[in-house]
């Protein structure tokens, strides 16, 4: 199913340049490009309130209008600022309703795997999933199920499926997602008790060593 878009309230700036983005960044704004494929992009300004309720939606596809019609867009990269994390800047990538995208959307894994069970541990190599699907038809996430792995066991994005024709995964298949390991106490243990079969040994060597000593200082006298 796909997920519902945050509306993202946008407003055109006419001007550019150090001083006007200063003075938008006093008023509670943040200066943004909307890029558009093929097409001249747009300089723009997003209330900086709006757009962190917009990002922490976790939505990646927000609906804006611009010059009175509805557009889809998407975050192509962010500006922060060195020291306190504020975004500084926002370029937007404007992506069509009847045309393929590609994104990243979360991957999240489910059920309890029978190697956990046995007392594996359970690693996830991967949180995101490359898909390419339409804007209407953005997955929240993307769900595998780990019930059938088993102790020493890995699944690889080539195990990973999501019922939707319109939706296509694209990242390789040989990439791990997650493994069970074996759990590394009972290599602690043996080692542990190695080390104990030695310094026993070593105690035995001095404790001879030491009988040699007194021998021969017996014989010296």
């Amino acid at each position: 199913m796909g997920a519902s878009y945050y509306k993202l309230d946008i407003e055109n700036r006419d001007s550019v340049g150090k001083k006007s983005t200063k003075e938008m960044r006093r008023e509670g704004k943040v200066p943004s490009t909307l890029y558009f494929k093929g097409e001249e992009p747009e300089n723009i300004a997003v209330e900086k309130l709006k757009l962190y309720q917009a990002l922490k939606s976790d939505q990646r596809i927000y609906e804006v209008e611009l010059k009175g019609k509805s557009q889809y867009v998407m975050v192509k990269a962010v500006q922060y600022h060195p020291v306190t994390d504020e975004i500084l800047h926002l370029d937007f990538m404007r992506v069509r309703r009847s045309e393929k995208m590609t994104i990243s959307v979360p991957l999240v894994l489910v059920g309890k795997p029978i190697g956990v069970t046995e007392g594996g541990i359970l690693s996830q190599a991967l949180n995101q999933i490359e898909i390419s699907c339409f804007p209407t038809n953005v997955p929240e996430q993307i769900e595998v199920n780990i019930d059938d792995m088993e102790l020493n066991s890995s699944i690889s994005i080539a195990d990973v499926s999501y019922d939707d024709e319109e939706v296509d995964i694209i990242s390789a298949e040989d990439i791990n997602v997650a493994s069970i390991a074996a759990p590394a106490a009972e290599e602690e243990i043996t080692d542990a008790d190695d080390s104990a079969d030695d310094s026993e040994d070593g105690g035995e060597k001095d404790e001879k060593s030491d009988d040699s000593s007194d021998q021969k200082e017996s014989s010296e006298q």
